[in-house]
């Protein structure tokens, strides 16, 4: 009879555990996922904002002098940024969300509400993920250095030991202050935009499933990266810049870079490669919530 009643306890603990994490590896395993199938985009994305061309000229000349492969490099770090930040920023979304819902007595939040959580949401998902959004970034820019300056990083975790081994602890969340901005700018247009989306699609215009996941992710997609794109454009030049010979790096923090990249180029250039940026960000925004949704439903199916 005990035997049967510690065994109850263990499964309602196991079930309370997996309940707590539930959201978080969801949101994790369904942004790798997307990652996996959006990888060579970024790549022409973070090429563009380095100044090498448009999408036609960079595809044509990573295909001449790299190979297919190199639409790929950085593809470990990549994953390594979802399974940091994306499973943080979803998780904990979901899970303020939820909790907010309660206290709403199950009624839907408003928009306000929904874009405060993406901005908090956001905020963690960065501070966990910035190393390895650091890495990734470095080992995407690294062939358009000089042969001489390129830090040839074998993969992420490598990335991440030189960067401890020969900058320090620290440096690993050098740019973290573009990055968070960037990534509550991001969270905010597309988790917010998701949920009153889904209400739109589904509620209002009475959308099938398939209809409302489509529909809404490509709105928070287009939202994610209106927001998103000047901080992210700021977040990469600060990422990847490098000292000259007398030691001194081009910019001194995001706010210098900012203001000199609005001097040169005005406010448009901060959206430099918009429509590859869109392109690579709504395609990854609809592939993490299809994902997302198919995961949920086969949990649903095996009952866990």
């Amino acid at each position: 009879m005990a035997d049967a009643k510690q065994q109850q306890q263990t499964a309602a603990a196991a079930t309370g555990v997996w309940k707590t994490v539930k959201p978080f590896v969801n949101g994790g395993a369904s942004g790798m996922l997307a990652t996996c199938v959006i990888q060579p985009i970024d790549m022409v994305k973070v090429k563009i904002q380095l100044g090498e061309g448009s999408a036609a000229q960079v595809t044509k000349n990573m295909l001449a002098n790299e190979g297919v492969s190199s639409f790929y490099k950085g593809l470990s770090a990549g994953l390594l940024r979802q399974a940091t930040y994306t499973t943080a920023r979803l998780g904990s979304f979901r899970v303020l969300t939820n909790k907010a819902v309660e206290k709403n007595d199950g009624k839907p939040l408003p928009l306000v509400q929904k874009a405060f959580i993406g901005l908090t949401a956001g905020a963690i998902g960065a501070c966990v993920g910035s190393p390895a959004d650091l890495a990734l970034i470095r080992m995407q820019a690294d062939s358009t250095l000089p042969v001489a300056q390129r830090r040839n990083y074998k993969n992420a975790f490598h990335a991440l030991y030189r960067i401890v081994a020969d900058e320090g602890v620290l440096a690993l969340w050098k740019g973290a202050g573009p990055t968070v901005v960037r990534a509550m700018a991001l969270n905010m247009g597309m988790l917010a935009s998701y949920d009153q989306s889904v209400e739109l699609f589904r509620d209002k215009l009475g959308a099938g499933e398939i209809s409302t996941v489509l529909g809404a992710s490509a709105v928070s997609g287009f939202f994610a990266s209106a927001c998103s794109l000047p901080f992210d454009y700021v977040k990469t030049q600060i990422q990847k810049m490098q000292p000259d010979a007398s030691g001194k790096y081009p910019y001194t923090g995001s706010l210098d870079c900012a203001m000199k990249t609005f001097k040169s180029g005005g406010p448009f250039k901060f959206y430099t490669g918009f429509p590859v940026y869109c392109v690579r960000i709504a395609p990854h925004v609809m592939m993490t919530w299809i994902f997302l949704n198919q995961i949920q439903k086969f949990e649903k199916q095996i009952g866990i």
